[in-house]
């Protein structure tokens, strides 16, 4: 995803990506609780913390679920092919995947095809829903290849942090 806030990253020292990972490990630790794991007192920890919302390097906090839990059981890579790449087309698939709430993930990509999307439904029945009532409805679209998940073998939301 660009980055909102500014064309030039700032500079992270060793404390602020060790503050960062430990962050995206749990996103729910206090400045005490970081400051005592990174060797700091509270208030300077607390305004790492600042800055780092205030450049963008920290975009949001959010609450990661467990889809077996909130019965999203279907995980679907979806390669979308254009029928033509006009920049007004680009934009218009993308402004309206974009309200599509099933569509967790779109990229723009290289290769044999346009875009990447990944989808999460309840079951078959809400993915046939979603392909044949918000994706084939779209404009200029020339096909829709599907890939499903069997086994999720690996899945992190964190970044490495050299």
């Amino acid at each position: 995803m660009p980055n909102k806030h500014s064309s030039s990253a700032p500079f992270l020292d060793a404390i602020d990506k060790e503050i960062l990972s430990l962050l995206q490990e749990n996103g729910k630790l206090s400045a005490r609780d970081l400051a005592a794991q990174v060797g700091l007192s509270t208030t300077p920890t607390y305004e790492r913390l600042k800055k780092l919302e205030q450049t963008g390097v920290i975009d949001k906090v959010v609450a990661l679920l467990r889809r077996d839990l909130i019965e999203k059981d279907i995980v679907a890579f979806c390669t979308v092919s254009l029928q033509n790449h006009a920049l007004e087309v680009m934009e218009s698939f993308e402004q309206s995947v974009r309200q599509i709430k099933e569509v967790q993930e779109c990229y723009h990509i290289t290769g044999n095809y346009d875009y990447l999307l990944k989808v999460v439904v309840s079951d078959m029945n809400a993915y046939q829903e979603l392909l044949t009532k918000k994706l084939a409805v779209l404009q200029h679209i020339a096909k829709v290849h599907s890939n499903f998940v069997m086994t999720e073998v690996k899945y992190s939301t964190a970044y490495m942090l050299a």
